[in-house]
Order: C-alpha cells, then sequence, then structure tokens
C-alpha cells in the first residue's frame, strides 16, 4: 500500500485479535501475534537463512532491529540450551510466515514461541513475508512497527487508525547514526579458557577480544585451537589490553553505524601501532577499516543469512558463507593501496575479499602489519563452515609474530 492510501486503511481493517506491521513508507500487512503482544520498533531487515533462528534472533548484531525470516516454517526443532549466541534474544521483533504448531527435535527444550513471550519479543505472522521482502530489496530497509494486543487500542478503547501507529514509527530512531556497541558488550571481562584437545592445558596463545556484540561461537572458535580469551567490555582501553599482555587483538561483530565508534577506533589504532597481531570480524572489519583511513557507508538491504557467496581475491576460492550487516567498508578493489590514515602510516593494504553477490569489500588485509579482517562469520554456528579457516590464519599470525620477536 501506498503512504497516501494509508489514510484509507481504517480501523475497521483490524481486529485487536490480529496483530499489525506498518513500515515507516505506509506499507502495512495485517497477521496474528506471534510471541509477546505489545508495541515494538526497529529497522525491519530480512534474514535468507532456512535454519539458524535460534542463533539469529540471539545475535547481539540484531539489536533495534525486527527480523523477517525469508525462510516459511520457522520453530519446527524449537530451542535449546546449547545454541544462544548470547544471553538472551536482543531482536526488536519478529516477521515469520508460518510458525510450526508442533516442535520435533531430540534436543528441543521448549518451543520458540515460548522464548519470544519469555523474551518479551513482539512478532506477527501468517502475512505475505515473500511480497514484504520483495519490497524491502526495492525499496530499501527502513524503520518499521509491530503493534498487538491493547497497543492496538487508544484510551477510549476504540482501535486505533493506522496513521496513529505510522507516527509511531516515523517517531522512532534511525539506525544510521546509532553508537549500540555499549548496550550489548559485556560489562566485565570474563575468561573463555581452552577447549577441546587443549582443555586443562596451558594456552597456547592469549587473545584480548573486544566484545561490540561478540557471537558465543568466536571466542570459543579460538579456545578450541589452544587461545585463552579475554572477551572484553567495548569501553576496553588500548592499556586495559595491554596488561594482560596478548599475543593478538580480536573486535567482534556489533550493531551500529560504524560511523559513530570512534573511540573503538582510537584504541584499534594503538594496537596497530605497536603491531599486536589483529583480527576483525564484520563490526570489526569495518573499525579497521576506519582504523586504516577508509570510509563506510550503509547498504540499502544489507546481507544477512547463512547462504552468501564470498571470493577470497588471494586465492580465487569461493565460499559460502554467514553474513549479518547492513554497513560496509568503501575500499577500492583490485592492486594494495597506501592505508589512507597518515599518508600511508600503516603501510599497504588490499581487499581481499568480496560479495559475488554485489561486490562489496567483505575482506581487508594488511600487507606490512600482522592485521587482517572479514565482513562476515567465519564462527557460523549455524553454519556453513567453508570460512573456518581464518581462525587458524590467525593463529599462525601470532605464532610467526612470538618467532620474530623472539
Amino acid at each position: 500500500m501506498n503512504p497516501q492510501d494509508s489514510a484509507l486503511f481504517s480501523s475497521d481493517s483490524f481486529s485487536v485479535r490480529d496483530a499489525v506491521l506498518v513500515l515507516e513508507d505506509g506499507n502495512v500487512y495485517v497477521g496474528r501475534p506471534y510471541g509477546a503482544l505489545g508495541t515494538t520498533t526497529g529497522e525491519i531487515v530480512f534474514s535468507t537463512a532456512m535454519t539458524g533462528y535460534q542463533e539469529t534472533l540471539t545475535d547481539p548484531s540484531y539489536d533495534r532491529q525486527i527480523i523477517v525470516q525469508t525462510f516459511p516454517h520457522i520453530g519446527n526443532t524449537g530451542v535449546n540450551s546449547e545454541d544462544p549466541e548470547s544471553s538472551r534474544i536482543w531482536a526488536a521483533g519478529y516477521v515469520v510466515r508460518e510458525p510450526a504448531t508442533q516442535i520435533s527435535n531430540w534436543r528441543a527444550e521448549r518451543t520458540l514461541d515460548d522464548d519470544l513471550n519469555t523474551y518479551g519479543i513482539v512478532g506477527i505472522a501468517d502475512i505475505d513475508t515473500r511480497k514484504l521482502v520483495r519490497h524491502l530489496r526495492s525499496a530499501g530497509v527502513m524503520r518499521a512497527g509491530i503493534f498487538s494486543g491493547e497497543s492496538l487500542v487508544d484510551e477510549s478503547g476504540q482501535l486505533k487508525r493506522i496513521s496513529d501507529l505510522l507516527n509511531v514509527v516515523t517517531s522512532s530512531v534511525h539506525m544510521a547514526g546509532l553508537n549500540l556497541s555499549e548496550e550489548v558488550s559485556t560489562k566485565e571481562t570474563y575468561v573463555v579458557e581452552p577447549q577441546g584437545a587443549f582443555a586443562g592445558k596451558e594456552p597456547l596463545y592469549t587473545v584480548a577480544s573486544v566484545d561490540l556484540g561478540v557471537k558465543a561461537m568466536s571466542p570459543y572458535r579460538m579456545a578450541e585451537r589452544g587461545c585463552r580469551v579475554y572477551v572484553m567490555p567495548s569501553t576496553t582501553t588500548y592499556d586495559d589490553i595491554v596488561a594482560i599482555n596478548p599475543d593478538g587483538v580480536f573486535f567482534s561483530n556489533g550493531p551500529g553505524d560504524p560511523s559513530t565508534a570512534d573511540f573503538e577506533v582510537e584504541q584499534l589504532r594503538k594496537v596497530l601501532d605497536t603491531e599486536i597481531p589483529f583480527f576483525g570480524i564484520c563490526f570489526g572489519n569495518q573499525l579497521l577499516g576506519r582504523a586504516l583511513g577508509f570510509g563506510t557507508y550503509k547498504l540499502k538491504f544489507g546481507h544477512r543469512g547463512v547462504n552468501q557467496p564470498v571470493q577470497d581475491l588471494t586465492t580465487g576460492k569461493v565460499e559460502v558463507t554467514a553474513h549479518n550487516h547492513g554497513f560496509a567498508v568503501d575500499a577500492p578493489k583490485g592492486e594494495p593501496v597506501p592505508s589512507p590514515y597518515g599518508g600511508g602510516h600503516y603501510g599497504r593494504v588490499q581487499v581481499s575479499h568480496v560479495d559475488l553477490n554485489d561486490d562489496v569489500v567483505e575482506g581487508l588485509q594488511c600487507l606490512d602489519i600482522p592485521a587482517f579482517s572479514v565482513q562476515y562469520h567465519p564462527e557460523a554456528a549455524a553454519g556453513p563452515h567453508d570460512a573456518a579457516y581464518l581462525f587458524d590464519l590467525f593463529i599462525d599470525m601470532m605464532k610467526n609474530n612470538k618467532v620474530s620477536r623472539h
């Protein structure tokens, strides 16, 4: 529905038993409530993943966002206490075509609907998500709101008009310009000890992991390679980092606009200046780009899902990868270039990976200092695991740096 038609979509077009999704451009979808009743607003985005809905919902990078699942059947395998990527659901809202009526998985402990209600996540089901996603691909992601239950009724007990709901949406904040790292980050440092074959052994390497919205699998991937990982708040300073004498520094994924993260960029530049090996994922990639002097920009509808093709330009290899990002680094592809910051202060840099769908920069490689990053998610708890080798590259970088120091 066009914005100019929204006034025609009057209160008698839905009932108090419905859920209503309103986009900021006036498009309206009426379905049934899913999860908690109430009001929620956020940037509406879509994920093309067919699996891993529990990992998606608990990814802190979805803070302040309403997730639309393109796969029509959601909730079939329930939820469990092993798969979450954080301690809670971070998504602002949830949009699905058809929720599962029964769960069938030996690991399931409860239904997805249970968790949505527990965390107060307002959702909507039984709408044409294919139509909605086609619209978002054309118009771009935007602000939206989901309304159900008492939020559909005014003080006099009458159903609200769509124009009332649209006012709530257009009064909400834009994602561009938001700094959300501190909102989702750990408040206190915690340690992930070596796992798997290295459990109980002295760590091979010590990693300072700055939590900008980290997914639990990232420190685990390093721990299973023999690392002791200190997961530190987003407010961590360079002095805090060097106090643990790390062999490497990791900047995690996270939500928000990278152009607002001046403090984090300042700390990262100090890390690069002392040539401590650095690895960044997603938001960490954007911050490395900024530290090197490149700009960042907002994508029309972003990359979200576990089926995105990326090419490693250094080898020619194509990987199927997991993504969740709405911003990207603006860096030239092709031959290495001097880092723009300080007139080549950090030496030569090359774009190492690109997305084959739209040619967006998906990785940066520094050639004269030990630093690299990728825009996608090699930890990929819900799969695929094509990019897991990047953690091995980080291990090799720390190993080589140790050898050169001694």
